[in-house]
């Protein structure tokens, strides 16, 4: 028996669920304009956004403002997924639901941190990731300034600036349909953030990873947590996590390349 939840006046427990195939058949049509299957299709993964938004309770947003504002990265997952990947379309939506929300939610906080701030720590996040992912440890503020070329207390002010955790894979903000990450931001001829951030390869690529691994890489990247607190949460040491880290990255790059 299904858990009845109401949220947003609809009953959960009314939704409909569809199979993979019925999905990917629903989806095809919504996208080729059919109004009654976008409709349809929306409705059958209304479960699929409370079960994000309810991680976002005890904001000080109500919870039918963040479903609704869920709902609209569900939309433009539907718009930008490509049925022809042997894919689950959850796997895709997801970290666009998310995206979504996180963005809602800063851009609705009452502290404003100025672009040129924001900008500093985004910088500092990119350089603590490169330290983090050559080294052992968790890099620290004065060796991130050492390498940024500027004051200490400059870079930790910036990184306080910053009320949530940060990842460097969360949307800065959506152009119409294109999400802007925050790697976006960053040049960076190293790193092809294209290759990470735009391409549906790399979910499939973390389904093919150990569990242990791909946990790991969902719980730094997707939700921007530090080595250390992953060490925590998971329950072994730092080092053993950038190890990991490095070595599920290295596999993660072989099955998308």
């Amino acid at each position: 028996m299904r858990s009845r939840v109401v949220i947003s006046g609809i009953d959960t427990s009314k939704l409909p669920t569809l199979t993979h195939e019925e999905g990917m058949a629903l989806l095809k049509k919504a996208q080729s304009g059919d109004k009654k299957a976008h409709e349809a299709f929306v409705t059958a993964n209304l479960r699929l956004v409370l079960s994000i938004v309810q991680r976002f309770y005890g904001r000080k947003q109500s919870a039918d403002d963040i479903f609704q504002v869920g709902c609209v990265g569900l939309i433009k997952a539907m718009k930008n997924f490509n049925t022809a990947y042997d894919l689950r379309f959850s796997t895709y939506a997801v970290p666009m639901i998310v995206g979504e929300i996180r963005r809602f939610l800063r851009d609705s906080s009452a502290l404003r941190v100025s672009r040129s701030l924001r900008d500093t720590a985004y910088k500092a996040l990119q350089v603590r990731h490169d330290l983090e992912t050559t080294g052992d440890k968790e890099a620290t503020n004065e060796e991130i300034a050492a390498c940024m070329a500027l004051p200490v207390r400059e870079v930790t002010y910036a990184l306080d600036a910053i009320s949530d955790p940060v990842s460097l894979y969360d949307p800065v903000y959506h152009d119409g349909d294109e999400t802007v990450m925050v790697m976006d931001q960053i040049a960076d001829d190293k790193y092809d953030a294209d290759r990470w951030t735009r391409s549906v390869a790399v979910s499939e690529a973390l389904d093919k990873l150990p569990d242990r691994e791909r946990r790991i890489l969902m719980l730094r990247f997707y939700e921007g947590k530090t080595q250390m607190e992953v060490s925590e949460e998971i329950g072994i040491s730092q080092a053993q996590v950038s190890r990991l880290e490095k070595s599920a990255i290295k596999e993660l790059n072989k099955l998308i390349s």
